[in-house]
């Protein structure tokens, strides 16, 4: 991330659009988060729906999440900056 060197951490998650409700499923065995989105997978909505329900449940800013890997796969690698103290 651009503005100098932040704790984060690395996690994965496995994007299902189109869900009735937007939902984050904490990882299972495998490691691998589940995030059901309402959105549909079209002009990075479905994205944009991840970074912010993650940035709400991991309570940072929506800058501090990025979709590293699989922008245009369901299997996605996110990075999480820990907010500056």
């Amino acid at each position: 991330m651009a503005g100098g060197a932040r704790d984060s951490f690395v996690i994965t998650v496995r994007a299902k659009p189109r869900s009735p409700v937007s939902v984050l499923e904490p990882a299972g065995g495998d490691g691998v988060w589940v995030a059901r989105l309402r959105a549909s997978p079209v002009d990075g909505e479905a994205n944009a729906e991840l970074v912010t329900l993650l940035a709400r449940h991991f309570g940072c800013a929506r800058s501090a999440v990025e979709v590293i890997t699989g922008a245009s796969a369901r299997l996605k690698r996110v990075r999480i900056a820990a907010p500056r103290s």
